[in-house]
């Protein structure tokens, strides 16, 4: 990547994503899987995650899922950092591998910073060094949630001709796109700014699309952190998504 006056942070974001999953990892090996597995994984990633992000970058804010409250923003303006020490408790506690770490930057609300952390997969995808597009699979692959598809999915699959993946984390869903594991994710029903934040910002770096439902930019560092909808999808099928997505009645984003 060319210099963007953003080598440290990108430097830092894989770096601490891959520490933090490093640290998961093993604790994913030495417990009985449940609920507790998963709590003692979300309380540890996040004091390892926020302690070592106010030491390298003191004056910068930080927005966690699993803050005790989660920081009050008056606008987007700034530098804040976005994490999810743990994107898929539910898979980490199950002893899943599609659950992952993110470390994300916004500065004034765009997202560009990021690195994800695949544990399971020894694998931490950044913007220091994103992933390219490879030529899309024919079908396409559309991955979804393994428990909350949103009811609209088989209508753009079938308007894609696309086959459809089940997958745990938003994390791990946006990871496959970028991977060239699947070339579709869209979701509807919402989720907060640290589901989608280093994800995001690690496709945009690489040349994907990103976008809300209706085409919108995806802004993060707002004032409420609920995030309801979003698409990642190979570049080549931008058009195509979003015309499935009109047809089935969600492009507006309103579902």
């Amino acid at each position: 990547m060319e210099d963007d006056g953003f080598t440290e942070e990108h430097r830092a974001a894989a770096e601490l994503a891959g520490e933090a999953g490093k640290v998961l990892l093993g604790l994913q090996e030495r417990t009985a899987p449940g609920r507790e597995r998963g709590d003692q994984g979300d309380r540890l990633s996040n004091r390892l995650l926020v302690d070592a992000l106010t030491d390298r970058f003191p004056g910068d804010r930080i927005r966690s899922e699993e803050a005790e409250e989660v920081l009050a923003l008056e606008d987007d303006a700034g530098r804040v950092w976005i994490i999810d020490p743990l994107d898929g408790t539910r898979e980490f506690s199950e002893g899943r591998e599609d659950w992952a770490v993110h470390v994300a930057l916004a500065v004034d609300g765009a997202p560009l910073v990021g690195a994800v952390a695949l544990p399971g997969l020894g694998v931490v995808l950044g913007t220091g060094d994103p992933p390219r597009p490879s030529p899309p699979a024919t079908p396409p692959r559309m991955v979804v949630s393994r428990s909350r598809p949103p009811e609209f999915v088989p209508v753009v699959a079938d308007a894609l001709g696309a086959v459809t993946v089940p997958m745990g984390s938003a994390g791990a869903k946006i990871a496959a796109v970028l991977r060239g594991e699947a070339e579709v994710y869209v979701h509807a029903g919402g989720q907060y700014e640290w589901d989608s934040a280093a994800p995001v910002a690690v496709a945009l770096a690489g040349g994907f699309h990103a976008s809300r439902l209706d085409g919108s930019p995806l802004r993060y560092a707002r004032p409420d952190p609920w995030l309801p909808d979003l698409v990642v999808c190979h570049p080549a099928l931008r058009d195509a998504v979003h015309a499935a997505l009109d047809a089935a009645g969600v492009g507006d984003g309103s579902q």
